[in-house]
């Protein structure tokens, strides 16, 4: 069909104003800081002017992008990050496993990886950036294990006289202690089921 005969679609859609955000650059900082860090730069010497500088980029374009070091730096924590295991809601107990056994793989990434044992640990020491850490990805992590456990209250796979936060205390705190405070102690192929049917039984309605 010539351009002649071509049925009128329209006016063609107005582009957005602005240069596109590209990923390119976006990775490029990320990756510019996590160098940083690795040859030792702590957070509070590291400044947008030094990581533009190391990225190659403008500084213009890394405050289009994060409007502070802080939003940046949770960024760079967040692209550490594995993907939240995709829960199959067959039993709260497979689904407790694959939540539990994820916080597994992620102590035995952060043994294995001196970046991300250097990025944690400096993020710890700088309290909003870690609160704001906490309160989003970590919040979010407890919330997948709360939803399970009501779900399971509520199907009577487990009492509903307990506490559904005091559960997930009971079930993350013995992987949290082995993989941070013990990082001596193993983490195992197993452990997250281990763990999962101990506390399950006890908490399963009687009967």
């Amino acid at each position: 069909m010539s351009a002649a005969a071509a049925p009128d679609a329209g006016p063609l859609p107005v582009p957005p104003r602005g240069r596109p955000r590209s990923a390119a650059v976006g990775t490029a900082v990320i990756e510019s800081v996590l160098r940083l860090l690795e040859q030792g730069v702590t957070v509070s010497e590291l400044s947008m002017e030094r990581i533009a500088r190391e990225a190659g980029v403008g500084k213009a374009t890394v405050y289009r992008r994060w409007a502070g070091k802080e939003a940046l730096m949770l960024d760079v924590l967040r692209s550490m990050e594995e993907s939240s295991p995709r829960l199959t809601g067959a039993s709260v107990r497979d689904d407790l496993v694959a939540l539990l056994d994820f916080l597994r793989r992620r102590g035995l990434a952060k043994r294995s990886s001196a970046v991300l044992r250097t990025v944690v640990a400096q993020v710890q020491a700088q309290p909003r950036i870690w609160k704001e850490y906490h309160d989003t990805v970590v919040s979010a992590r407890r919330e997948a294990f709360l939803a399970v456990l009501r779900r399971g209250i509520a199907s009577g796979e487990v009492r509903g006289d307990v506490d559904p936060e005091l559960l997930v205390d009971l079930f993350v705190s013995p992987m949290v202690a082995r993989a941070v405070l013990c990082e001596w102690s193993e983490l195992p192929e197993g452990l997250a089921e281990r763990i999962v049917d101990t506390v399950l039984e006890g908490v399963r309605p009687a009967g």
